[in-house]
């Protein structure tokens, strides 16, 4: 391998950068510190300008007042009612039980027809209860017999002892002869009247007009019956009367205590009005003729009866409607919208509007209703300016911009 070897001036001629040409290490910081400068510059140029920007953006107006509608409560005369939810009962039910045992040999109506009092429903085999009538009559002649001949041996001994062929206390034997004799005849009686109900019970018949429901028994089946109850009878069927029908509802205390305030504790006896559909058109008519004598302590309420006449038979027990009834005498009352009501836990609110537009809220006491309105029976003054439209946009102690409105009653809907 050659030897190589270079002088100084060689190897200062070899490092020796070209004419002209800066230094490679002096451009490479200058280029990094110009490039910090501009970064800096740009930054402080952008903040700059946000600020600038900031200091003059207008500040966000304010927010608007929630606009609602108020208007005065509305002042009228009105009959106070409430109204109830009741369900219609049969005056009479009655299950039909055999009161005597038997073959079932005749069924005589449909299933669920109307039927009247007297009409023959069912027949239980007749021959064995005549066979006993037949036997109590003969044995009822048999007494007769024995007493008329006790009464004439009776007769001749009385004979007999004015004559002195007799005795006195023959006498007295033939009088309790006699007198036996009579009471064979009453049993004999009482057996005949016996087998006489016996043989009427194997006929079934409507005690009172009404709807029979489905026969339970077919024919040819063994009923037991007794007349008294004292062993198990078999059900036949059962009947309701349908006019007039009951309607049961309850009242609540607060309810019940105004009807007993505007009646001074009276018997019941006041016109109820009642719908049928739910329509709100009450049509009907029935007299409230009873209320219970305790508030039920599990529910607050009491149970209370009316009387309504049925003449198409239309109605049915068990069937549900609405009825209103009167709980005091006409007066005058403040009537708002039944929207206007915020219920807040058992209280009951009215929302109002003050002279300097802030939202008040006032506590009140509600009664019934009247062609749609709510009866305000306490807390709310004539003038005060009531928020009928709006309320999702207010809560108390706010500003709001009141625009007038009118409270009209439905006169479609009728009171309550």
């Amino acid at each position: 391998m050659d030897n190589i070897s270079l002088s100084g001036q060689d190897i200062a001629e070899r490092t020796r950068p070209a004419d002209g040409d800066p230094s490679p290490r002096r451009p490479r910081r200058r280029w990094r510190a110009v490039s910090v400068f501009v970064v800096l510059a740009i930054i402080a140029a952008a903040g700059g300008e946000q600020i600038w920007r900031g200091r003059q953006q207008p500040a966000a107006p304010p927010p608007q007042v929630p606009q609602v509608t108020v208007s005065r409560p509305l002042q009228q005369t009105v009959q106070a009612t409430s109204r109830f939810l009741g369900q219609f009962s049969a005056v009479d039910s009655v299950e039909l039980r055999a009161q005597v045992g038997g073959t079932l040999t005749t069924i005589a109506f449909q299933d669920g027809q109307i039927v009247h009092k007297g009409d023959l429903l069912f027949v239980i085999d007749p021959r064995p209860f005549q066979i006993r009538l037949d036997q109590a009559v003969a044995q009822f002649r048999t007494a007769q017999a024995k007493e008329a001949l006790s009464e004439a041996e009776l007769w001749r001994a009385q004979q007999l002892k004015r004559t002195e062929f007799g005795t006195a206390e023959n006498v007295d034997t033939r009088a309790a002869d006699q007198r036996s004799e009579q009471a064979a005849i009453d049993t004999a009686k009482a057996a005949i009247n016996d087998a006489q109900l016996d043989l009427e019970f194997s006929r079934v018949v409507a005690p009172f007009t009404g709807r029979i429901g489905a026969h339970l028994v077919s024919v040819g089946s063994l009923v037991s019956g007794s007349r008294g109850g004292t062993s198990p009878t078999t059900l036949l069927a059962t009947i309701v009367s349908l006019d007039p029908i009951h309607i049961d509802f309850d009242m609540s205390e607060s309810d019940y205590l105004a009807w007993q305030q505007a009646n001074r504790g009276a018997a019941p006896h006041a016109e109820v009005e009642i719908s049928l559909d739910g329509d709100g058109h009450f049509d009907r008519r029935g007299t409230l003729d009873f209320i219970d004598n305790a508030v039920d302590r599990s529910s607050g309420t009491i149970h209370a009866r009316a009387t309504v006449p049925n003449p198409d038979l239309s109605i049915t027990p068990g069937q549900f409607a609405r009825l209103r009834v009167s709980l005091g005498q006409p007066a005058p009352a403040l009537l708002v919208p039944a929207a206007a009501v915020v219920p807040d836990q058992s209280r009951q609110m009215v929302m109002t509007v003050g002279a300097d537009g802030q939202v008040v809220p006032k506590v009140v006491e509600t009664g019934g209703q009247y062609h749609g309105l709510r009866i305000i029976q306490a807390g709310l003054a004539a003038d005060d300016r009531v928020v009928i439209d709006g309320l999702v946009r207010v809560r108390p102690g706010i500003k709001v911009a009141p625009v007038a409105g009118t409270i009209t009653p439905d006169s479609a809907g009728g009171p309550g």
